[in-house]
């Protein structure tokens, strides 16, 4: 599992629904499950399923869409080179943080160890003495 590391206010917004749009200075390739890390906490704190991005936004696209990224519009100038949208979905927010051992030099994102990432899946459903199911498979 990979993790992203995200600053405040960003990764709690992205928590809480109200963005689904995280603004990085370059597209990639990843998609699918990730792990979402508050930065300096060397915690997971969440997950999310990076669907895709939109590379190479126009500044008057990236102001009609404040609600998706939560960047003051006042930020989005000439210079701003957050302009490739890495589209999450399905926030979730852990019942308990995962701490993880982060690695030298990791500024974007980390390699969970497998056991860490098997630590966050089961995160997703155990609250203290709680256990909830996971949703059920479609089919």
């Amino acid at each position: 599992m990979k993790g992203l590391i995200i600053d405040e206010p960003w990764i709690s917004l992205i928590l809480s629904g109200q963005k689904t749009w995280e603004l990085r200075s370059r597209n990639i390739r990843v998609r699918g499950p990730i792990a979402l890390i508050r930065k300096g906490s060397g915690a997971v704190i969440g997950t999310a399923n990076l669907t895709g991005t939109l590379p190479t936004l126009a500044q008057s696209n990236l102001r009609s869409n404040f609600a998706k990224h939560r960047v003051p519009i006042s930020e989005i100038g000439k210079d701003f080179k957050w302009s490739t949208a890495w589209v999450l979905v399905d926030p979730r927010q852990l019942f308990e943080a995962v701490p993880y051992q982060h690695p030298t030099g990791a500024v974007i994102w980390v390699n969970l160890a497998p056991a860490v990432g098997a630590s966050v899946e089961r995160a997703k459903w155990t609250s203290g003495s709680q256990t909830h199911s996971p949703p059920a498979s479609p089919g």
